[in-house]
């Protein structure tokens, strides 16, 4: 006989007769920790047993699994728990009344008697106790209550508690499954060729000596790709090495660089779209010293660990997909699209993400994997090589932004922001892209915490011909956060002033921001002499509802080579679900930052990418890995983001530290080495675009 159908009051949470309670996600776990906090934060309202519990995906399903934040299915924008906070604990809370409910009934005794601890309802009078699952068939024929009370955060049992991830245990014994971990019975497996030039076609393939090698089963020639198939990846991939494809390059065969920054530095002479107005900053900059800057972000690849993959079978008009995504929906819309089936025809199977930081946002590889699995007889496992996924990302924008500020005394009075890059929300989800306003785009611009009575900040969307840009850990706020912070420790130089000083003086309307930046010139050391060449740099920020201050201490050789030693961030998240889980986003995110501001840039000549490896597109390796001190301020606020946070604010605080160092005012991204020989300029123009 069957077992009886669980009770599940609502979308997150299903309780068996047995006692076993599975919470389903809503967001996917992609190393930042969510399925813990996510799961901590219901089963705190539910007051289950946490040593008890299970964690299953959730299907793709909108109606009641859409992101409340974003309108849609998807993990992202450091939302995970900002969005959910409220409707989780709302749907823990309403599952225990129900439970309450249906113990009261049973034991024959008034609600008010009851309470809950462990996956247990308990008479408080008689100490009779039934568990959850003893209560299963008597909740199942009562309505759940929509808005149960929630619990007075000095209750909490879990929620504040550095408890253990639920995922660590499986990655540290090898049985986690990932995207490309997944291996149906019969699978084969591909790797494919894309146009190395955006918009280009195939137009020739040579493909004898591929035929030759053991183990190729199929060479599938697409408009603007080429895939083979073998019994395992080592043959597709010598297959396709082994293919001679010629092909028609197309519009952006000439694309440069070069072109992409002209294109920006022209668009940052238009007026732009007004994101934010205070006062009359045209007129207040239009008298007197102004002091202008120009800074600029280059466009940055993902380089995830676990490289793009996809698993699809096409049969009897269905489909069938092994995935990690970050869009679940929307990656059965783009295979529903591929094979031309109906969406209910497309079963998805989500997986633990080897990296996503925006990447994963985007279902393109699902789309080519289906594109190929229409070809193949049972189901096909498509790999992105490194070099493939390198070289066909979908970028980090690069920006351009021009920023003028004066001062009256060691006051700033009037400050202008224009901002030049890609619209990713207008492609991604245009609702948002309103008026010429990209919100990521003037992200921590619009919102600048300084207290300026005029100010005016302003958007140029430019698209870049020859690739196509998207969401990067952090995006509009990487490149906000680093032209105001260094803009600020410039006019803090001008004026003679400390650039902790300088900025707290204009922190007044910031309170929380404030005593971050307070926190962080203690534990940092701030004042403590140094060698030459030896400096601290500070940025602070308000980005993803976070409050964040952070310094950087770095060497700088006589050669410019940049010797990482310390860094120090005091971060106030609100209320913090894991503390540990913010510790570890804050540690890994300013990883990624540093990694950025030192080596990370995407170039094109004659409209390829140039990089291709972590060879040429390199990351901090462990043994350049500074201490990292992050300190956290812990009060009852809602929760703030923190998966981008780190990344936002390594980029300028290792910037301002190499000023301080070495009194060269770095104005683009990566850091110029070259420039950091130079030790008599103190204005230093922006470093010649590659």
């Amino acid at each position: 006989m069957a077992d009886p159908n669980p009770l599940a009051p609502n979308a997150f949470i299903k309780i068996e007769y047995d006692g076993t309670i599975t919470l389903i996600m809503p967001q996917v776990e992609m190393g930042q920790g969510i399925y813990t906090s996510i799961s901590m934060i219901l089963a705190e309202e539910l007051d289950a047993d946490w040593k008890h519990i299970a964690v299953e995906h959730a299907p793709p399903d909108e109606a009641h699994y859409a992101n409340p934040m974003l309108g849609m299915q998807a993990t992202g924008n450091s939302n995970s728990v900002r969005a959910f906070w409220k409707p989780l604990r709302q749907a823990g809370a309403n599952t225990r009344a129900l439970l309450i409910h249906a113990a009261a009934e049973q034991l024959g005794v008034p609600i008010a008697e009851l309470c809950t601890e462990e996956s247990e309802v308990i008479h408080s009078r008689t100490g009779r106790k039934l568990s959850y699952g003893d209560l299963v068939a008597r909740a199942s024929v009562l309505n759940a209550p929509a808005d149960a009370p929630l619990k007075d955060a000095r209750d909490f049992r879990l929620i504040g508690r550095s408890l253990k991830r639920l995922d660590t245990p499986d990655k540290t014994n090898g049985t986690a499954r990932y995207g490309i971990d997944a291996r149906p019975p019969g699978v084969k497996f591909a790797t494919l060729a894309a146009s190395p030039v955006l918009g280009g076609k195939v137009t020739h393939v040579d493909d004898a000596k591929a035929k030759s090698i053991p183990g190729v089963r199929q060479i599938i020639v697409l408009d603007d790709l080429v895939a083979v198939v073998g019994d395992h990846m080592w043959a597709a991939k010598s297959g396709l090495e082994a293919l001679q494809i010629a092909w028609d390059d197309g519009p952006n065969a000439q694309v440069s660089s070069a072109d992409i920054w002209d294109r920006l530095r022209k668009a940052s002479a238009r007026d732009g779209a007004v994101a934010r107005q205070d006062g009359d900053a045209v007129k207040a900059l239009s008298t007197g010293e102004v002091v202008t800057q120009t800074y600029e972000m280059p466009l940055l690849a993902h380089a995830c660990m676990e490289p793009m993959n996809c698993t699809v079978h096409v049969k009897s008009g269905e489909a069938e997909v092994w995935i990690g995504t970050q869009v679940i929906e929307r990656v059965r819309q783009a295979v529903a699209k591929a094979t031309n089936l109906s969406e209910d025809k497309v079963t998805i199977h989500n997986h633990l993400i080897g990296g996503g930081f925006g990447r994963r946002l985007e279902p393109d590889m699902a789309l080519s994997a289906a594109r190929i699995a229409v070809h193949v007889e049972g189901p096909v496992k498509v790999v992105w090589t490194r070099e493939e996924d390198v070289r066909h990302d979908i970028y980090r924008p690069a920006y351009h932004d021009i920023l003028s500020a004066k001062l009256e005394g060691d006051r700033i009075v009037a400050w202008k922001h224009t901002i030049s890059g890609s619209a990713v929300m207008a492609r991604f989800a245009p609702p948002f892209f309103q008026k010429g306003i990209d919100p990521d785009g003037v992200d921590s611009a619009q919102d600048m915490p300084y207290a300026i009575p005029n100010v005016r900040v302003t958007f140029n969307r430019e698209e870049p011909p020859g690739v196509n840009t998207g969401f990067w850990r952090g995006v509009g706020p990487n490149n906000n956060v680093f032209a105001i912070e260094s803009l600020i420790d410039e006019l803090a130089r001008k004026v003679k002033k400390d650039p902790i000083a300088f900025r707290l003086a204009h922190l007044d309307k910031a309170p929380r921001l404030k005593a971050a930046l307070e926190l962080v010139r203690e534990k940092s050391g701030w004042t403590s002499p140094l060698a030459h060449r030896v400096g601290r740099g500070v940025a602070v920020q308000v980005a993803f509802a976070s409050f964040i201050a952070t310094v950087v201490e770095c060497e700088v050789d006589e050669k410019g080579e940049i010797k990482l030693r310390r860094v120090t961030s005091a971060v106030d998240a609100g209320t913090l679900v894991n503390p540990d889980t913010v510790i570890a986003q804050l540690q890994g995110g300013l990883v990624f930052g540093l990694t950025a501001a030192l080596f990370g840039e995407i170039t094109l000549h004659k409209g390829q990418v140039q990089q291709s490896n972590f060879d040429d597109y390199r990351v901090l390796r462990i043994n350049e890995v500074p201490t990292i001190d992050v300190h956290l301020i812990r009060n009852a606020e809602p929760p703030g983001g923190i998966g981008e946070t780190g990344t936002t604010a390594a980029v300028p605080a290792l910037r301002n530290a190499i000023y301080a160092a070495t009194d060269v005012a770095l104005r683009r991204m990566p850091i110029g080495r070259s420039l950091l020989t130079r030790r008599s300029h103190t204005w230093l123009e922006s470093e010649p675009s590659k």
